[in-house]
């Protein structure tokens, strides 16, 4: 683990890419500040269905304006989308070594109702790290821009879009057993939740495995 910090974006149910800055980093910002982009992982994660890759995308309200800062953005319930969501990943994932034992950790999560985005993936991302027994130091950038000249700005380098993602060489997705491996070969960087109810307690280590250390 190294002293320097990283910047990263808030993430819902981020991927396993996300999940290892947190052993690479003692300090993790998460920014509080910028403007919500769409069609990011800020209010989606990606889970491995039946038919393959399957998004699921947190709906948030509309404001006045085009532009809304990540920290006043509001969740959305004009649809049911908790039960939905939580529905897929039932389906997807109920035959899985950890399911059952790891549930109930994240069932709250599909049924009380978080106001804000913000507030609800750092509860989530508090309970992923609670799991993997990681005890990072997480700070919400205060100002935009304004981070520790040590901190690495990794903020939108992480995108579910291939296209849009930046390189990353200290990344390599480790291999691990999927639910659909007879149907599908290895899906990289799928959501926390795709690692967490296949692996259970190994999870630490296919994050490990999946730093690269600069030689």
């Amino acid at each position: 683990m190294t002293k320097n910090g990283i910047l990263l974006n808030t993430a819902c149910f981020p991927p396993v890419q996300y999940l290892t800055k947190f052993l690479m980093h003692d300090t993790v910002w998460i920014e509080a500040e910028e403007n919500f982009i769409k069609q990011t992982y800020r209010n989606r994660t990606v889970i491995l269905a039946a038919n393959g890759p399957e998004p699921l995308i947190i709906p948030i309200e509309k404001g006045r304006s085009r532009k809304q800062k990540i920290r006043d953005l509001k969740i959305s319930y004009d649809t049911n989308w908790q039960h939905i969501h939580w529905q897929a990943i039932i389906s997807a994932y109920q035959s899985s070594p950890f399911f059952e034992i790891l549930q109930d950790e994240f069932k709250p999560f599909f049924s009380k109702r978080y106001s804000y985005l913000l507030d609800f993936n750092q509860q989530i991302l508090q309970t992923i790290l609670d799991i993997l027994e990681l005890k990072p130091t997480i700070q919400l950038t205060e100002y935009f821009e304004t981070v520790p000249e040590d901190c690495l700005k990794f903020r939108d380098a992480i995108h579910p879009k291939p296209q849009k993602a930046l390189p990353d060489p200290s990344f390599k997705p480790q291999e691990y057993t999927q639910v659909f491996d007879d149907k599908f070969d290895f899906v990289p960087n799928l959501s926390c939740l795709d690692l967490l109810f296949n692996c259970g307690p190994e999870s630490y280590e296919v994050l490990l495995k999946s730093i690269q250390r600069n030689k």
